[in-house]
């Protein structure tokens, strides 16, 4: 197994700085009364693809030698790192491959076809098996969603921005389904040398990551509906092992702090955050008096959605004759 280091990360954010935005830091006078700290939010709902995912799919696309490059690649996603492989596949002139969940919203499935690739729909059960058939029979190179060395590196990208603009931060948040934005978090925060805990958020309904850091074993994926659907995915091997040794954490937060958490970036902070994205201030909340005066990051990682959560969090939904 590959071994990653934070010089990895610096590399990656050399070779992508120009296929990706550097993303704004928000903050907000009324959270920071909420939670007794000073917050700072780092907006990958702004990012290209309007995701995080776009910086971990650019570094690995762009790291093909020529040769491997021209057969294509293939990836697995839910939404957002189907969009982004397909955003970096076109940029630098390849074939793509998605192999996305039969349900899968809407948004993210038109978001994918809109930047060229094709789209293989299958249970979300059988998406590796699937984009592992669809590799052999094309002869393309798997770009793996979140167990990818250069995948993490390039994830790993939003930390170092957020620390190089704010270096003494206490903490920083963000949401952990495979592990591949965490993963990259810690590289960097160690790597720099930063007093700063990495704090994953993860729904209580799909919690194989925080069991796994609590009992030092890699558990399975566990299969259950949660509205935060860009985290049903169990932790990598990879970034399992790296959250362990970095000493990373993760805060199990439950479906309606989720929901209320994405209804406050919308109603306060005039931002658009999928719930998969929210869990990080909700994780903040569940844990507020250990952060009580201090500096907290929290990664806003994506902005993908098609609002049907809208009605669960409580907000209206206007008519068209409104």
């Amino acid at each position: 197994m590959t071994t990653l280091t934070f010089a990895d990360v610096r590399a990656a954010a050399a070779r992508i700085a120009g296929y990706v935005h550097r993303t704004p830091v928000l903050t907000s006078r009324t959270l920071d009364r909420e939670i007794g700290a000073t917050v700072f939010c780092k907006c990958e709902n702004l990012q290209k693809v309007g995701a995080f995912k776009a910086r971990g799919a650019v570094n690995a696309i762009l790291a093909l030698p020529d040769d491997v490059a021209r057969a294509g690649v293939v990836t697995h996603s839910s939404g957002n790192h189907g969009a982004a492989v397909a955003y970096a596949g076109r940029a630098r002139g390849i074939p793509v491959v998605v192999v996305m969940p039969d349900d899968a919203p809407a948004v993210k499935l038109a978001a994918v076809r809109g930047y060229g690739a094709d789209v293989v729909l299958c249970r979300r059960s059988e998406r590796d098996a699937t984009a592992r058939a669809v590799v052999a029979q094309r002869g393309a190179t798997l770009v793996h969603p979140f167990d990818d060395p250069t995948v993490i590196a390039g994830q790993g990208t939003a930390a170092l921005e957020l620390l190089e603009e704010h270096p003494d931060l206490d903490a920083i948040f963000a949401p952990v389904g495979g592990g591949g934005l965490l993963a990259g978090v810690t590289l960097v925060v160690r790597g720099m040398g930063a007093r700063c805990a990495v704090v994953g958020a993860e729904p209580e309904a799909v919690d194989d990551a925080y069991r796994s850091l609590r009992d030092g074993v890699r558990y399975p994926a566990v299969v259950a509906p949660t509205v935060a659907d860009g985290l049903m995915t169990g932790l990598g091997e990879r970034n399992y092992e790296i959250l362990r040794q970095g000493e990373a954490e993760v805060v199990r937060v439950s479906e309606t702090a989720i929901l209320a958490a994405a209804r406050f970036f919308l109603e306060r902070m005039k931002i658009v955050v999928e719930p998969s994205s929210a869990t990080v201030l909700a994780a903040l909340r569940a844990v507020r008096d250990r952060f009580a005066g201090r500096r907290v990051g929290l990664i806003l990682t994506g902005g993908n959605t098609d609002l049907r959560w809208l009605a669960a969090a409580g907000v209206g939904v206007p008519s068209a004759d409104s």
